[in-house]
């Protein structure tokens, strides 16, 4: 990568396009060396570990130089392009001035807060200096300040890590502020977490005699013919260090009901000729969706998460409702914000924005944020049931199985019906073997009598 120096020449840096994200790989430029850009104009599209976003250029005027290519992962605050303003009335990026040959040590400062930031135009310059901060004269009587493990609170910079190895040490009770860094510029790696955990090697009685030296591993090898290897990176490899998170963190149990839901399936045909509902997406997921929101209204503890630092369980009363979703980047969990206070056809419209977004690589970060109960339809594939994996700071997850003609008992005779088997996974910290069951079976009453959804709603 190279950097321009011209004075006119502005150099537009990786914004934090998600809370907290510290890199993003450059997916598609859409814009060349020469081409002329004018304020807010899309330049280019990058896949964070949340989602692909669009980043708009904030002033006018002509690329110079792209400085990375397509398929590049690029840390947040790294300039990617520069443009030439000509003049343009955007400021030019001030240097740091050096600092005096001799100059009086001050106090650590602490590290400044975070920046809102808006998409596109990176974090704003200030010149604003923190105070220095005063060292309170040491009190021996007092108890030193413990941290959520029982140990001395470090006082020093907030350690550098990216949000999958904080998530890792979370689950794993490491504080951070103890690891040793071995990755570049400091940055706390996953191999570091796991060594703070790892029990120290036994330590020998005697001495050994002295090994050789193993000679470096030669690189690894495969038959390209045989083999595909796709780089785990941007969604997918978030989603894999949630999933493996939440696997290992959260006690799962999961229940099963086979329910007939013939009636449900006429209730959507229904549906699809109200005027109320035209031009609206009007399938089962509608209404198995609006049925766990019932069962929640009936059951509002279901609709909670576990805080581990704070030791307490959080009540939540909202509903955001996640649909999973299995896009060509991975799989991904946007929520429907409120969905709770949704009538049937708002929820309908809703749920077809969600799968449009989705489907199209649009979906927002915000979109797959602060959900609280998830559905996931793996019956569109063919499969029966599953026992799906919480979303990581939920309590429920709902998996819904292949509707299709079986043979059921209904009303003393043996008789073809639409049957789906439904499972319910939920966090045993904090929801019990009866709460898991009455919303299982409060979703599967509702499928199986749609007009509980008048009686119950």
């Amino acid at each position: 990568m190279t950097t321009m120096t011209n004075a006119s020449v502005r150099e537009f840096k990786m914004p934090d396009v998600g809370e907290g994200l510290t890199e993003a790989e450059i997916l598609k430029w859409y814009v060349q060396p020469g081409d002329t850009v004018t304020d807010g104009q899309v330049v280019c599209e990058v896949e964070t570990a949340k989602a692909a976003v669009e980043l708009p250029i904030p002033y006018d005027g002509v690329v110079r130089e792209l400085h990375f290519p397509e398929g590049t992962t690029v840390d947040v605050g790294t300039s990617i392009i520069a443009v030439d303003v000509a003049g343009g009335a955007a400021p030019a990026p001030q240097e740091e001035a050096p600092a005096p040959a001799e100059e009086p040590a001050e106090p650590e400062e602490q590290p400044a807060a975070r920046q809102p930031v808006l998409v596109g135009y990176g974090v704003a310059t200030s010149s604003t200096r923190r105070r220095p901060r005063k060292t309170p004269a040491p009190d021996t009587a007092a108890q030193p300040e413990l941290n959520g493990h029982g140990a001395p609170a470090v006082s020093q910079e907030r350690p550098l890590a990216k949000p999958p190895v904080r998530k890792l040490a979370k689950d794993l009770g490491v504080d951070l502020a103890t690891v040793t860094p071995t990755g570049p510029d400091g940055i706390i790696t996953r191999e570091d977490v796991h060594a703070a955990v790892a029990p120290p090697a036994p330590q020998e009685t005697a001495p050994a005699a002295a090994a050789p030296v193993a000679a470096p591993a030669a690189p690894v090898s495969y038959d390209t013919a045989r083999e595909t290897r796709i780089p785990v990176k941007g969604v997918r490899k978030a989603t894999a260090a949630a999933m493996v998170g939440s696997a290992f963190t959260a006690p799962h149990v999961t229940e099963f009901v086979t329910v007939d839901v013939t009636r449900t399936m006429k209730l959507v045909e229904e549906l699809k000729q109200d005027k109320e509902f035209t031009g609206l997406r009007v399938n089962p997921l509608l209404l198995i969706a609006k049925a766990l929101l019932v069962a929640i209204k009936r059951n509002p503890e279901i609709n909670a998460s576990w805080d581990e630092a704070a030791q307490e369980i959080v009540v939540k009363h909202y509903v955001n409702l996640g649909i999973a979703a299995a896009t060509p980047r991975g799989l991904i969990v946007p929520n429907i914000k409120d969905a709770h206070a949704k009538t049937l056809p708002q929820l309908a419209e809703s749920l077809g924005e969600l799968v449009s977004t989705a489907r199209e690589g649009k979906t927002s970060p915000s979109a797959m944020q602060a959900g609280t109960v998830t559905i996931t339809n793996v019956g569109v594939f063919g499969v029966d049931t599953g026992t799906p994996i919480l979303n990581p700071g939920e309590s429920a997850i709902l998996a819904v199985g292949a509707i299709k003609p079986q043979p059921w008992v209904h009303k003393g005779k043996v008789k073809p019906r639409q049957v789906t088997t439904l499972a319910l996974s939920f966090d045993h910290r904090l929801v019990d073997g009866e709460l898991g069951s009455k919303v299982l079976a409060d979703v599967a009453a509702v499928l199986e009598q749609p007009k509980r959804l008048i009686t119950w709603a």
